[in-house]
């Protein structure tokens, strides 16, 4: 596993390179300048990143949040004070997990393990709520086309519906394809709803 500590202070950075010697198979990187961090931690690709920012300006800490938001990684974030709008901002920013004032050796290994469930659960549900959208627009561009179908032709929605199938069936793509060439189609020939 590799895992990038990103902390401008080498002794609280030491703290987390203590919890995570007692795992096995990890390389560890340590990040103590933010100049270039995304890029920095682009090319390590980290499979986990610990953010220690101590007691941090807004600045700071707006900063960490851009460079969060810019990573698909699961993130622990240690900070020694917080308010609700900063554990508000982490989350929108994608931290996974977010300790105030808990930054010690023995935890960290634990919160490693709770830092990754946590992203692959969010991630699970990010991709559950895309393929939703997904689906909810294929459906709605079947109800447009359905709906030209239904006006220039004359015909009722089940005999539009076959023929959106009857034509996927025999094209070998997916009604949710014939659906969308029939919109563009009719966008196109200026009739557009």
């Amino acid at each position: 596993m590799r895992i990038a500590i990103v902390d401008e202070s080498a002794s609280r950075a030491s703290i987390i390179e203590e919890g995570l010697a007692t795992l096995e198979g990890c390389e560890i990187f340590t990040l103590t300048s933010r100049t270039g961090l995304v890029a920095q931690i682009a090319q390590i690709a980290p499979d986990i990143i610990f953010m220690d920012l101590g007691n941090p300006s807004r600045d700071v800490l707006e900063e960490y949040f851009v460079v969060s938001r810019a990573l698909d990684h699961p993130i622990a974030m240690f900070v020694d004070q917080s308010d609700d709008d900063q554990i508000a901002a982490s989350i929108d920013a994608g931290v996974s997990t977010y300790v105030v004032d808990g930054l010690s050796a023995k935890r960290i290994a634990p919160l490693l393990n709770m830092t990754i469930r946590r992203f692959q659960a969010y991630a699970r549900l990010q991709a559950e709520l895309a393929e939703a959208q997904g689906k909810l627009a294929e459906r709605d561009m079947i109800d447009k086309a359905k709906r030209i179908l239904m006006h220039t032709r004359g015909v009722s929605e089940p005999v539009a519906y076959a023929e959106l199938r009857k034509k996927a069936m025999s094209t070998n793509r997916r009604i949710a394809d014939i659906a969308e060439a029939v919109v563009t189609a009719h966008d196109l020939m200026g009739d557009g709803q």
